[in-house]
């Protein structure tokens, strides 16, 4: 009996997606523990999200985009005092990944869908970080140092969002996934 459970299940895993996910969501994890520049992390963790996005599903995506900022956070590229935004910048995370997803299934062209929601997502992404953080960092942090806080996570949050976007655009179209 304890044989044929163990045959089912197999047969209904699918390792090649059980793979790629966890390779991308093992990055995503280490990444912030080893580069500490928002400039190269940022764009590689928001490629990371579409790439398991596309390659593995909504769900799995969600499920890493919940996981970067408390890894940046506790690996050192997050600074301390924004531990409080650390929420605003997972449900940011979704936004994206979500945004990207209904806009390319709304698409009938693929690679048109792809850039509308990768720049809509980014859109929604930067606009709701940058709201949230604001607001939180000028209720919680000294003024001084609450613009350059809310400036970590301002326009720069934009930007990354749609070179990880590039990133991902590239690799998928490498891939043959769009």
């Amino acid at each position: 009996m304890p044989n044929i459970i163990k045959e089912i299940t197999l047969e209904k895993v699918n390792v090649r997606a059980l793979s790629q996910f966890l390779a991308l969501a093992g990055v995503a994890m280490v990444l912030p523990f080893f580069i500490h520049l928002q400039w190269l992390t940022g764009p590689i963790i928001n490629a990371i999200l579409i790439l398991i996005l596309f390659l593995v599903g909504v769900r799995s995506a969600m499920v890493v985009a919940l996981v970067p900022s408390l890894m940046a956070l506790a690996g050192g590229l997050l600074p301390a005092v924004l531990a409080p935004a650390v929420p605003f910048i997972m449900i940011s995370n979704a936004l994206y990944v979500l945004s990207i997803d209904r806009i390319y299934d709304w698409s009938k062209s693929s690679s048109s869908g792809y850039l509308k929601g990768v720049l809509i997502g980014s859109i929604l992404k930067f606009a709701f970080l940058y709201v949230s953080v604001s607001w939180i960092v000028r209720l919680l942090i000294k003024q001084d140092l609450a613009v350059a806080v809310a400036k970590m996570m301002s326009w720069p949050q934009l930007v990354t969002a749609l070179l990880g976007g590039v990133i991902a655009g590239l690799v998928l179209k490498w891939l043959k996934r769009f």
